[in-house]
């Protein structure tokens, strides 16, 4: 089941565009829906506080704010790259193409570094975040996603529902983190971010983030993202949600997507609380 789901992730865009209707034509989406429904954990809807340019060629796989600026990683064979991005102007700043063989994945700044994952190398990538030098590579096992840190260890999505702790320095397995929303399995999780506590998970290819307690794994809230860009800017194959960077010292919550021509600067507000 597991790599059932996580093989469904990366097909041609053609192929893509196919799935995405055939799985919510067919009811593919109802896991998701489902859970957040059936479960009593609130849903929030947001606000939009600020629109910021993004680059619309950027197949966007993980995104973390740090000291005033982005880094990006983007994924596709040939395309993917990680770069610091001015976030006032969108303007990439720095970018080290990656290899044509690599697909770039989740990304995650610790120390002095960024590391990045790839989707089904099994390979990862340490750089140092001043010049985005290469530093290292280290292997893992199965497919990466997405990638945040909690200060103290790394968090790893593969396209499942289970996240993976690794420890930032060795680069290592240090046990794994099932996900739940009362007791359904919450499957697709891929851009993570820690916020005050909580692990924000998107859940691939929904408009939806999993609010995640990062100590049991349960599912504490849904965030609905519907609508937030609009569908005449969705014009590459692929475009879903996927993007979470967080600002805590301004608690500032930023999203956006591959392929998004915007960013987002957003608050979250209770469903009902008013118009988005």
């Amino acid at each position: 089941m597991r790599r059932t789901v996580a093989r469904r992730r990366h097909p041609s865009p053609r192929g893509l565009v196919l799935a995405l209707i055939l799985l919510f034509a067919a009811g593919g989406g109802a896991p998701v829906e489902a859970a957040a429904g059936a479960s009593a954990v609130p849903v929030y809807g947001y606000r939009i506080v600020r629109v910021y340019p993004h680059d619309r060629d950027a197949f966007t796989q993980g995104l973390v704010y740090l000291n005033g600026e982005l880094y990006e990683s983007t994924g596709l064979n040939g395309a993917s790259s990680v770069r610091r991005v001015e976030l006032r102007s969108g303007r990439v700043l720095q970018r080290l193409s990656l290899d044509g063989k690599y697909f770039g994945e989740g990304l995650a700044a610790w120390g002095p570094n960024l590391i990045q994952l790839t989707f089904r190398s099994n390979i990862g990538f340490v750089y140092d975040r001043a010049s985005l030098r290469l530093r290292q590579t280290f292997t893992y096992a199965g497919e990466g996603w997405g990638l945040t840190q909690d200060g103290t260890r790394l968090i790893m999505s593969d396209g499942t529902s289970v996240l993976r702790f690794l420890d930032p320095w060795t680069l290592r397995d240090q046990g794994v983190l099932p996900v739940r929303d009362g007791g359904r399995e919450v499957a697709g999780l891929n851009e993570l971010e820690f916020v005050n506590g909580e692990i924000f998970a998107n859940v691939w290819p929904t408009d939806r983030i999993a609010r995640i307690a990062a100590g049991t794994g349960a599912v504490t809230g849904w965030i609905d993202l519907a609508g937030l860009l609009a569908p005449a800017d969705k014009v590459a194959p692929g475009s879903v949600l996927n993007g979470i960077a967080y600002d805590a010292a301004n608690d500032r919550l930023f999203v956006t997507g591959k392929r998004w021509p915007r960013l987002f600067e957003i608050k979250l507000v209770p469903r009902g609380a008013g118009p988005h």
